[in-house]
């Protein structure tokens, strides 16, 4: 008994220093501030700063501050303890609780500051506690990393994403399109000639199984229902975890990070998925050590890693291990969330859909190559616009790991009446990048900007040149060196199904148009104000085209 009295004494002791280390911390923040002048809403309720501001317009009062106090601004977020909603397959949800107080957060919408932040990714970095917490579920994979581990890792996965490479693993992409073709023909002939479907379910079990296969060649089988080990694991990981005190203690108190997380359920999938990954490895060592054909046959991007891994600067089993799950999350809930939109935006506007559907029966084949579907203009600006509008991932962050100065294309004139043309930022300062903001921003893309107009891609405003991308003027796959290294790859699966599905199916809204909302986490989905806790979903009734 003694001794438990002395370790939570001990315990207690440790906590109140804590505190007391972060209080002084906040109150030398908060007094340094260098972004205190700047214009912005007011600082919102006590404890929530402008945060139900944010969630009651889904993020959109972005756009509306920008408009009202200019294209750099600050405001307040939560106090007392800041909540960050994390969400990958299906409905995950991580809450990510950091102690902090009421802090101003920069949010520029100035292109020039932003290639600047984006370019100068070894000073801005994803805030450490978001690093920490996609360490425990993905290990050091590409998305965790920063620094030199970055650049290492980015350098010798580059070769598996480049052009050659999506060009061959493009017939995966038009396979497993052809597939749930065939499942939603089911679905058609059994409804009597038209079924509602939720077609964000049917495509993230889709775009599941094309991550296996392309990612590193493994059956997910998802389409088909079959259970396996991986499948398991992964919904595990990433599928409704409850929120619990032990983790996020945790997360608030970096020492106590060093014991065990006390999770049983999410350890045996992290092992499953660890030991898989190894067995996945050794798969494809052992193939590139094969002679003739068989070194070379392998084209899933875990082999083309593996194959590109030599030299001096070489990752470690560990390293590659842990893009397993990397390419499961990055490679899997963004497109189709990204596919689901494009329909959503194809039955609100049925002229572009027999347009786009017109220009697809203008290839002869069912079954094009990727160069095939790079040839369909319209089907690339559909795609585009529908990647503008409807951007997955709506905003993200980074935290200052030094003080710096930027730039600004835009001066602005702060609260004290002096002009600026930089701002001075200080370590630990966060600063906001809202992607769809930018990707509707009038000033950019015209009064027109949040209309769905595939046209605009025809001749597009000068303006937007200025945007720092790293494809299509857009926002959507940021920019600068660390940018969606896997949006080739995307682009391509998007086409792949869209070619197949609108070139077979008619689609058209299953519930009003009112009834559609969004629901902005990680990724933006649809979700039915009338089924709120039905989750998202994006229900269409569906029929076989019948004009071929």
């Amino acid at each position: 008994m003694r001794i438990l009295v002395q370790l939570i004494g001990s315990t207690a002791t440790t906590v109140s220093l804590y505190g007391l280390y972060v209080l002084f911390d906040y109150i030398k923040f908060l007094v340094n501030s260098t972004i205190k002048d700047l214009s912005g809403p007011s600082n919102g309720h006590l404890l929530w700063g402008n945060l139900k501001e944010i969630i009651a317009t889904d993020g959109m009062v972005h756009e509306k501050w920008a408009e009202e106090y200019g294209r750099t601004l600050k405001y307040r977020w939560i106090f007392g303890v800041r909540v960050v909603l994390d969400f990958g397959y299906a409905s995950m949800v991580q809450l990510m609780f950091m102690l902090c107080f009421q802090l101003d957060h920069l949010h520029t919408m100035d292109t020039k500051a932003l290639s600047h932040i984006l370019t100068n990714h070894p000073i801005y970095q994803k805030p450490e506690m978001v690093r920490y917490n996609l360490t425990q579920i993905l290990g050091a994979g590409l998305l965790v990393t920063e620094g030199d581990k970055h650049s290492v890792q980015r350098k010798i996965m580059n070769p598996a994403f480049g052009p050659s490479q999506i060009r061959e693993l493009t017939e995966i992409f038009v396979d497993k399109s052809v597939e749930l073709k065939d499942v939603w023909t089911s679905q058609v002939v059994a409804g009597g000639g038209v079924a509602r479907i939720d077609v964000l379910s049917s495509l993230s079990q889709m775009t599941l199984d094309v991550i296996g296969l392309a990612g590193f060649n493994y059956k997910f089988n998802s389409l088909s229902g079959e259970p396996n080990e991986l499948n398991k694991a992964f919904s595990t990981l990433f599928g409704n975890p409850q929120v619990k005190l032990w983790p996020i203690a945790q997360l608030l108190i970096p020492i106590l990070r060093n014991l065990p997380s006390w999770d049983p359920p999410l350890e045996q999938a992290k092992n499953t998925m660890d030991r898989i990954g190894r067995n996945l490895l050794d798969e494809s060592k052992a193939s590139l050590r094969g002679n003739g054909e068989k070194a070379g046959a392998s084209r899933d991007l875990l082999s083309l890693l593996v194959k590109s891994n030599v030299g001096g600067e070489r990752m470690s089993d560990e390293d590659i291990i842990a893009q397993v799950p990397t390419f499961l999350v990055a490679g899997h809930e963004t497109t189709s969330t990204a596919t689901t939109w494009a329909l959503y935006a194809l039955v609100r506007k049925p002229e572009i859909q027999r347009k786009l559907r017109e220009e697809l029966y203008t290839l002869s084949s069912d079954t094009p190559d990727m160069d095939e579907l790079n040839s369909l203009p319209y089907l690339d600006h559909v795609v585009r616009e529908t990647l503008r509008v409807h951007a997955p991932v709506t905003s993200t962050s980074r935290v200052a790991t030094k003080d710096d100065i930027i730039p600004l294309g835009t001066p602005f004139v702060d609260r004290k009446g002096v002009t600026r043309d930089s701002v001075s930022i200080q370590k630990g300062q966060t600063i906001i990048i809202p992607i769809a903001a930018l990707n509707r921003d009038k000033s950019l893309w015209g009064e027109d900007a949040v209309e769905f107009k595939p046209e605009r891609w025809d001749k597009l405003p000068e303006a937007v040149t200025s945007i720092p991308g790293v494809w299509g003027n857009l926002m959507t796959f940021l920019g600068g060196p660390r940018a969606c290294i896997g949006y080739r790859f995307s682009l391509a699966e998007m086409k792949a199904l869209l070619f197949i599905l609108v070139r077979n199916f008619e689609f058209e809204l299953a519930v009003p148009p009112e009834d559609i909302t969004t629901k902005t986490t990680l990724v933006q989905r649809p979700r039915l104000k009338s089924d709120d806790d039905a989750g998202s979903q994006l229900p269409l009734l569906v029929k076989l085209y019948q004009g071929a």
